[in-house]
């Protein structure tokens, strides 16, 4: 199987940074899109960025222009700074990836998440 482990999350205050990785464990044969989702309480789980393997990459609205998903895909990590963070973006992050397996089968796989809390 595969394993996400989230790390970075914690308290800032509005208008500072924090960068959150996310690390892939166990029998990959390889990783396609892994992507951050975040759930606000009493909201539904939204799509913040995203990447493929090949680096291409897709925002949120609501955070383009503030946040940049980045990737090592030696290291099977993606990562997620987050600049200018808002009261808003307060939430609990979750790691997400499609991988194969060692034995070809596809899985999807989330990460545990991470609180990230904005104070204004």
């Amino acid at each position: 199987q595969v394993q996400l482990v989230e790390s970075g999350g914690g308290l800032v205050q509005a208008g500072g940074s924090l960068r959150l990785s996310c690390a892939a464990s166990g029998s990959i044969f390889s990783i396609n899109a892994m992507g951050w989702y975040r759930q606000a309480p009493g909201k539904q789980r939204e799509l913040v960025a995203a990447i493929t393997s090949g680096g291409s990459t897709n925002y949120a609205d609501s955070v383009k222009g503030r946040f940049t998903i980045s990737r090592d895909n030696a290291k099977n990590t993606v990562y997620l700074q987050m600049n200018s963070l808002k009261p808003e973006d307060t939430a609990v992050y979750y790691c997400n990836a499609d991988s194969i397996l060692s034995d070809f089968r596809y899985l999807e796989v989330w990460g545990q998440g991470t609180l990230v809390t904005v104070s204004s």
